[in-house]
């Protein structure tokens, strides 16, 4: 039983990127834009962090239910607009 309900959200799945792709094709392709807010992290003794905004930029993002043209969903852009940048490290 757990094999079968496991096969039919694995196929639920594996359809819904595809039509989602195809509606957001059908629409034109739309794209759009969030602000999001950066912050940059910097890493100090004992494991700390010490953290400088970086002001604001404009993210591109689809306007779809998955990401779509190398660019995240609209809606999920939105869920996180703080955009943290830890860098490298050295």
């Amino acid at each position: 039983m757990l094999w079968r309900v496991a096969g039919w959200v694995l196929a639920g799945v594996a359809l819904a990127w595809p039509a989602d792709w195809a509606v957001w094709r059908l629409r034109g392709a739309p794209m759009g834009t969030v602000v999001v807010s950066r912050i940059v992290v910097a890493p100090l003794k004992g494991g700390k962090e010490e953290y400088y905004p970086d002001g604001t930029e404009t993210v591109d993002c689809s306007v779809s239910g998955f990401g779509e043209a190398g660019v995240g969903a609209c809606w999920w852009v939105r869920r996180g607009r703080v955009v943290m940048d830890r860098g490298a490290g050295d």
